[in-house]
């Protein structure tokens, strides 16, 4: 499935007047990106400017390639038709890199709309620490190296709690603590960089390509760890120090098996990846994707309750969390919220498979470079 842009996230900062510039050329490849080709006298009723700021800037964009003259549409009008211009999804790439499955560091090569270009993926074989940061950087050079584009920027989804500067603050399962992620990949391969946790990851790539409807969004990230993106009102919730949707380090038994974080019986002792295969190969499959699905669905009712959620997307390996686990997550949390809330709540696993943090790397870079979402 091609990924379409779906809708924006809310701008939470405030605008300064220098930025005006840059802010009024963000409104047009916003417009673009959502909506698709427009005349120049279309883009200046939709973003409010004036037809020659409008003029003045898609002559700038034209020139850096980013936009594209398309002719007239194929209905007439009378009079000289006007003519289109739109998004050029191939004019430069994004690398796009997801360090959340267990086993392996995924990247790929995507266009401005979305879609992958091409795929690379290493093997962690163990690595930890200073050594998996290593392994990062080869990958996001060889994905580069994938591309005869220009790249715009490098966009990682990261286990963790992930600061606004891209610094790793904490992730037990890489032995990551205070890693300046994005400063030293940008310090290595002079473009742009930017870290995000790898569940925020998602949910952006959620909400901007995915399938999501109107109301309050959770994205369960379940990879090395296990961890939820949050989208409330059209914006990212960060929460306090960065760390919010670290749900994974919710206990929720306490006699349980000893996790990452040092304390025991943390939800993702029983639901992240590495620990669910194991706790499969030991007994019957649907007795315990079953029991998951129950502890993961009062793990989460009070979440959905209280933010009033309407959906919760469940992302990772499909052969894991769809059937068994889904079901029993989903009938646990209508059985313990109102009716109100749990009759329209939608639960299912995300439509853009593995790729969605991939996707949502993309937006971090597209956000950041291009002030589009």
């Amino acid at each position: 499935m091609t990924p379409q842009a779906r809708r924006q996230l809310r701008p939470t900062g405030k605008l300064l007047q220098e930025d005006g510039r840059r802010h009024h050329r963000a409104l047009l490849l916003q417009q673009l990106f959502r909506h698709g080709p427009a005349s120049r006298a279309d883009l200046a009723r939709a973003s409010g400017l004036t037809r020659v700021t409008v003029s003045d800037l898609i002559g700038e964009l034209v020139g850096t390639g980013l936009v594209e003259e398309l002719g007239a549409p194929a209905t007439s009008r009378v009079g000289k038709p006007p003519t289109l211009v739109g998004l050029a999804p191939e004019s430069t790439h994004i690398v796009g890199i997801d360090l959340s499955p267990d086993d392996r560091i995924t990247g790929a090569v995507i266009n401005l709309v979305g879609q992958v270009k091409a795929r690379h993926s290493l093997e962690l074989a163990g690595r930890r620490g200073a050594d998996a940061v290593e392994l990062v950087s080869r990958l996001a050079g060889e994905l580069i190296a994938m591309t005869d584009r220009p790249v715009l920027g490098i966009g990682v989804g990261s286990p963790g709690v992930v600061d606004a500067q891209g610094t790793v603050v904490d992730a037990p399962n890489r032995e990551w603590t205070d890693v300046p992620l994005a400063t030293i990949l940008r310090a290595e391969l002079d473009l742009p960089v930017f870290v995000a946790n790898d569940a925020n990851t998602a949910a952006l790539g959620e909400h901007t390509f995915g399938d999501t409807g109107d109301g309050g969004l959770m994205v369960l990230r379940v990879g090395t760890g296990v961890g939820a993106g949050l989208i409330l009102e059209g914006a990212l919730l960060h929460g306090h120090r960065a760390a919010a949707g670290e749900i994974g380090h919710v206990v929720v038994d306490p006699g349980g098996q000893r996790c990452a974080c040092s304390r025991r019986g943390c939800l993702e002792t029983l639901l992240a990846v590495p620990h669910l295969r194991r706790r499969l190969a030991e007994g019957d499959p649907t007795a315990v994707l079953t029991g998951v699905g129950e502890q993961l669905g009062a793990a989460l009712a009070p979440v959905v309750g209280t933010l009033n959620l309407h959906e919760l997307v469940l992302s990772g390996p499909q052969e894991l969390l769809a059937g068994p686990l889904l079901e029993a997550t989903d009938r646990t949390i209508r059985a313990r919220t109102m009716p109100v809330i749990g009759d329209e709540l939608v639960v299912r696993t995300s439509t853009l498979g593995d790729d969605v943090v991939l996707v949502g790397a993309a937006v971090l870079v597209l956000a950041g470079q291009l002030g589009v979402s």
